[in-house]
């Protein structure tokens, strides 16, 4: 992709256009190792390599991060009153619109995926895709095999009815319950609203899985990596989309 030098270093999030076009006129920026004084020249970003002020820069504009989100954490953009999950983020990220798929609430935990690719992050949201997001839950309370049938029917809730979701019970007492439920669905704290439904109360979520992408068990949680090709190719599989 052919692009002007102020603007790809304004879009990395480097300054504004006006800042850049005179630190570039001032011979502090170059381009394959080779200064640049010419704030309109034409620049590779998939090819040409990038530095300002002395220090290498990462032009890369297409990104795709797992995140290990922690409990606290708005999955937004931004927000003037709270931290979100792109404050765990360098800024960059922000500004090329490396932006989550779907949400996880507040208090949920686990694997969030972060794209610049907007329609990879639509298709893999899309309710027809049937992309499976595995969650493992911890309720108040036992689970039985009624619970489990309820699931598997579609479960009526407020305001829409959720489809059929599989839940595996891993271990049940009379105090608490920890469960694998399986969604193909995103609304807003259904994994949550459908355990309520059933008269338990979620005291903990956490998100193992997205499509075909698993959370990396190396990965602390509040820490995040770059999808390694393999994992990258495999949702562009799950949203059958051409690569």
């Amino acid at each position: 992709m052919m692009m002007r030098l102020d603007r790809w270093l304004s879009t990395l999030g480097e300054g504004s256009r006006s800042q850049l076009q005179k630190l570039i006129r001032a011979g502090k920026a170059q381009v394959n190792g080779r200064t640049v004084t010419d704030p309109g020249f034409s620049c590779n970003t998939l090819a040409d390599s990038l530095s300002l002020n002395g220090k290498s820069t990462d032009g890369r504009l297409e990104r795709h991060v797992m995140l290990h989100k922690p409990a606290g954490l708005l999955t937004a953009a931004r927000d003037k009153k709270q931290p979100t999950v792109m404050d765990l983020l360098p800024p960059a990220y922000a500004s090329i619109g490396c932006m989550p798929v779907g949400r996880l609430d507040k208090d949920t935990t686990g694997l969030l995926l972060l794209t610049t690719d907007g329609e990879m992050n639509h298709r893999l949201l899309a309710p027809g895709r049937h992309v499976d997001k595995v969650y493992r839950a911890v309720v108040d309370g036992p689970l039985t095999d009624a619970d489990v049938s309820a699931f598997a029917a579609g479960l009526k809730l407020s305001d829409f009815d959720a489809q059929p979701a599989r839940l595996e019970i891993l271990a049940s007492s009379p105090e608490e319950a920890t469960a694998l439920v399986t969604v193909q669905e995103g609304k807003f704290h259904q994994v949550k609203r459908m355990f309520s439904a059933v008269g338990r109360e979620v005291t903990a979520l956490h998100r193992l899985s997205f499509g075909p992408l698993q959370l990396d068990d190396q990965l602390p949680e509040g820490r995040w990596r770059e999808l390694t090709d393999d994992e990258l190719h495999s949702l562009y599989r799950a949203a059958r989309m051409e690569e």
